[in-house]
């Protein structure tokens, strides 16, 4: 069993460099299916659900060949339709791109219902709302999806209920071979989604309008490979601003596209931490006072993000009074705060609403990630904390950063990972 090991309250100062977003990542690895052609997708984080992705891939036909480190080869041609492994799908809640990758390519899908982290209720309604509007039908048995078009997928105008980020990307994917003007109203306009779009149309679609609330696809018939560089992970920069902001230390954060950060960065100043803003990297710098008391709502972009509410909620453990985090995307994302309870916080959670009691410090005790971003805030809540702090569950942090315990290690945490012998019950 591997375990995470942190000796808090040590001073940390240096820089990070961030890596490429998994959320981006994910699926524009998925969308190769739909080019039939070599891809080289640069900049990829080295995480578990990475690896998971690239092995699915492999398993329905394609051929992939790591040429660097977080650089790999894609060669689609040979893939074939209905192939994804179920238990490999089952562990990550991306693997649903498949669907949509699929039924653009051949006009049918098959998948297995989606895994990943429990926030309570995801529906995909509106993945197979869109599916529906381009002429597929849907059918669900024993936890597996299955989606034909029996005469062709046809281009339609769909207008989603929420900005659901999966389903606007599920459909840009179906709709990107389609003959005829597909529109999505009402689209998802976080930056993996404009970052999708910028790698489709690099390879030949005509995508416009990422980022807004309409995106127009007017369908192409063929696509060819490219090579592409993932753009930064917004929340693997925004863990380290809260990381700097929860031990008050300085730490710059490079690699970075600081338009993304503009929310987090608004709360952080909110909280009287002090935020620089350069070409490609943010400075967090070390305070004089206490953390101010804030109010944050998560949603969707270019709201505060929704994974940033367990970091965000370290700090306001630590803030000069009552704050509160409204959840506004996912029905059950303060799991985590029971974890902090067992620090010593003062968190009560009503429906959606959590409030944060702050004090000046927490107290050690043996903890657990239940997400990947908890996990995260598990580790910010250990280096903020005098004493020896263990997190178990750790591969939940594997699946989201790329080299967390080697990063923080480099600007002066104490922390290591631990493996610990497994007991069996004849106590060998």
């Amino acid at each position: 069993m591997e375990r995470i090991y942190i000796n808090g309250g040590k001073p940390l100062s240096g820089r990070i460099e961030v890596g490429g977003m998994k959320n981006a990542a994910l699926p524009i690895l998925f969308s190769t299916i739909l080019v039939e052609d070599k891809c080289v997708i640069e900049n990829l984080p080295r995480i578990s659900d990475i690896k998971t992705t690239l092995d699915i891939l492999t398993a329905m036909g394609a051929q992939v060949n790591e040429l660097d480190s977080g650089t790999v080869q894609v060669d689609t041609t040979n893939i074939k339709c209905g192939l994804m492994p179920q238990n490999l799908a089952q562990t990550m809640r991306a693997s649903y791109y498949v669907l949509g990758a699929e039924l653009g390519r051949f006009g049918r899908s098959r998948a297995a219902c989606p895994g990943g982290d429990d926030f309570g209720a995801r529906p995909i309604d509106q993945h197979v709302k869109g599916f529906e509007a381009l002429g597929a039908t849907v059918t669900e048995n024993d936890e597996v999806y299955t989606c034909i078009a029996e005469n062709g997928l046809r281009a339609a105008s769909i207008y989603l209920d929420i900005a659901s980020v999966g389903a606007t990307i599920n459909i840009m994917l179906a709709a990107t071979k389609i003959e005829g003007l597909t529109v999505i109203d009402n689209a998802a306009r976080e930056p993996h989604v404009v970052d999708l779009a910028n790698f489709l149309n690099s390879c030949g679609a005509d995508i416009t309008g990422a980022g807004t609330e309409v995106i127009k696809i007017r369908g192409v018939k063929k696509l060819h490979g490219v090579s592409y560089a993932i753009i930064p992970d917004m929340i693997e920069a925004g863990t380290y601003m809260m990381a700097a902001a929860a031990t008050n230390c300085t730490l710059t954060i490079t690699n970075v596209i600081p338009k993304h950060l503009e929310s987090i960065t608004a709360k952080l100043i909110d909280m009287g931490v002090s935020v620089t803003e350069l070409d490609d990297s943010v400075i967090v710098s070390k305070r004089d006072t206490p953390l101010k008391k804030i109010k944050v709502k998560t949603f969707f972009y270019p709201g505060f993000p929704t994974d940033m509410n367990a970091l965000i909620g370290v700090l306001l453990c630590l803030a000069d009074g009552q704050s509160t985090i409204t959840e506004g995307v996912f029905d059950n994302r303060f799991k985590y705060t029971d974890e902090l309870i067992r620090m010593g916080a003062n968190i009560t959670v009503q429906g959606r609403t959590a409030t944060f009691e702050g004090k000046p410090e927490l107290h050690p005790a043996n903890i657990r990630a239940v997400d990947i971003r908890a996990g995260g805030a598990m580790v910010i809540a250990g280096l903020a904390t005098k004493g020896v702090t263990w997190i178990d569950d750790i591969y939940h942090i594997e699946r989201g950063y790329e080299n967390l315990v080697e990063k923080l290690r480099a600007v002066g945490a104490d922390i290591k990972k631990v493996i610990i012998p497994e007991i069996t019950p004849n106590g060998k």
